[in-house]
């Protein structure tokens, strides 16, 4: 006889959590305020943010076209918190404090962008995912989208977690 095995019990992050959180990531990392990085979603499966187009981002003046450097800079900094987000919905069992001071060690290791399409556009979505969340390591996978939903660059990150 073979044991089937039971549905997951979906991660459902507390309200504490979420804003900590968005607040690390919007407030305290400067740079991400300097891009104009907001979440719009956070879950232990996906992350969301938003980018929305500024005269200071411009990488090509004749046609108001996203810097690559802001693509890449956003896209890793969203793989980033989709590590968080992966770790926080691992260690439930701790309080919210307990579960913010693990990412004092997350950094990138490596990254890899494709610059798929021009970023032209009023704003831009982001989304990243966990693939593999190791005990040293996390891969993640990232896309950078048009407001068409028009995918425009991808990228793939690991990042070390301990």
């Amino acid at each position: 006889m073979s044991k089937s095995k039971l549905p997951a019990i979906p991660v459902v992050f507390e309200p504490e959590f979420v804003d900590a959180l968005k607040d690390i990531f919007e407030q305290r990392i400067v740079f991400n305020q300097v891009l104009g990085l907001k979440i719009v979603s956070i879950a232990p499966e996906r992350v969301v943010g938003r980018v929305a187009m500024q005269p200071q981002l411009v990488g090509h003046f004749a046609y108001n076209r996203v810097h690559g450097g802001v693509i890449s800079a956003s896209l890793d900094a969203l793989g980033g918190l989709a590590v968080m987000a992966a770790i926080g919905a691992r260690h439930m069992d701790e309080p919210v404090a307990q579960r913010l001071h693990r990412f004092g060690k997350l950094g990138t290791i490596d990254l890899r962008i494709d610059y798929l399409r021009p970023g032209i556009g009023d704003a831009f979505e982001l989304r990243a995912e966990v693939m593999r969340l190791g005990s040293r390591v996390a891969s993640t996978r990232m896309e950078f989208l048009g407001t068409d939903g028009k995918l425009l660059s991808c990228g793939s990150a690991a990042y070390i977690v301990s």
